[in-house]
């Protein structure tokens, strides 16, 4: 059994619990959380989380910048004494999109290596996406018998279309647990009795797309090229391919994870603070997504810059998230989105906690 929240604690792990860290260098930002494992749930005991930019100008000069690497480094090197400080053993740093892209990532991640002491990992696009599944396990209603998973990223989005149809209710978090993504054909080459239909990591995220039409001054021109331009990347989908209208069918549920689709969620219920236990889990329909956009698209970017509900870390980049969400939601409507609070960093934790068999009810 998945753990049905991931909440923040400052409590100190029981006697003998180990802690675990997950470390997540994405396009845009650099996330960690430190964690133990309690039952078949864990608990967050420390988390950082900070905007770096490692990707800024990476589409028109193809490497990581100077001034965007110093700024990682100085996050890493904040992760690196929390890590000392919980004196963690069991970890795993990643990096995504941004340094798969990049023609100086072994030079950046050797400069890491020399400056923080940190051995970060490049992960490879079907591995995140897998783990980007095995983060949402907890919010696969039981009714759901084909699922969509949807990561936006900062550089890159995966999507993941799964069958559950033949998985009874009692092995999904075993069979998700057990998921492996073939790194050419898409298609599961595990056991699982969950079968992955197919799967894609999109090289657009909410930063790549940005900067790729950056030059376009009329803002709804600009929403409207992003939007084409990444349904023409997804023309290897399969789904997409065979025009599959799950949304006729009973079962069929889209997670959404990213800030895109949680921001989209906090204007949607119009918090003015952010309310991790309000947005986590929270069922969206098509409609309320259309509206939220177009509430975006009608303020302009001054009042996307001063709305509290978006802030001031993801104003610039809302805009090109959106036009990934709308064209998704345009492709399979659905009143079935469920927003996931979650991501990358939780689906590694729960990957090493399973394989070190720390939570309980878990098949590894």
């Amino acid at each position: 059994m998945y753990p049905k929240s991931v909440d923040p604690a400052t409590n100190i792990p029981p006697g003998g619990a180990e802690l675990y860290a997950a470390l997540d260098l994405g396009t845009n930002s650099c996330r960690m959380l430190v964690a133990h494992p309690e039952g078949s749930q864990f608990h967050v005991v420390d988390s950082f989380s900070k905007s770096v930019q490692l990707g800024r100008g990476l589409e028109q000069h193809g490497s990581l910048s100077r001034a965007s690497i110093n700024r990682t480094i100085s996050a890493l090197n904040i992760c690196r004494r929390k890590l000392e400080h919980h004196k963690i053993t069991r970890m795993r740093l990643v990096a995504t999109e941004a340094c798969r892209r990049a023609s100086n990532c072994q030079t950046f991640l050797e400069r890491v290596r020399a400056e923080t002491g940190l051995a970060l990992e490049v992960i490879r696009p079907e591995e995140e996406a897998r783990l980007a599944v095995i983060s949402c396990a907890p919010l696969i209603a039981r009714r759901t018998r084909q699922l969509l998973v949807v990561d936006i990223g900062g550089g890159s989005t995966e999507l993941v279309w799964i069958d559950l149809s033949d998985v009874p209710d009692s092995d999904r978090a075993s069979a998700i647990m057990q998921l492996r993504l073939n790194d050419k054909t898409g298609l599961s080459k595990h056991r699982s009795k969950a079968k992955v239909i197919d799967w894609i990591s999109v090289p657009l995220g909410v930063a790549t797309l940005k900067d790729q039409f950056a030059d376009v001054k009329d803002e709804s021109a600009r929403f409207a090229l992003m939007s084409c331009h990444f349904e023409e990347k997804m023309a290897d989908f399969l789904p997409y391919q065979t025009a599959m209208r799950p949304e006729s069918q009973k079962g069929f549920q889209i997670i959404g994870t990213s800030g895109t689709i949680t921001t989209v969620a906090a204007t949607h219920l119009g918090l003015r603070r952010y309310d991790r236990n309000k947005v986590d889990g929270l069922r969206m329909t098509s409609a309320q997504i259309d509206r939220v956009i177009r509430q975006y698209l009608k303020m302009g970017a001054a009042g996307r810059r001063n709305d509290p509900r978006i802030g001031r870390d993801r104003h610039a980049l809302i805009l090109s998230g959106v036009a990934i969400l709308q064209t998704l939601m345009r492709i399979w409507p659905t009143d079935r989105l469920n927003v996931a609070d979650r991501g990358l960093r939780e689906g590694l934790l729960y990957a090493l906690m399973a394989e070190d068999h720390a939570l309980t009810d878990e098949v590894g």
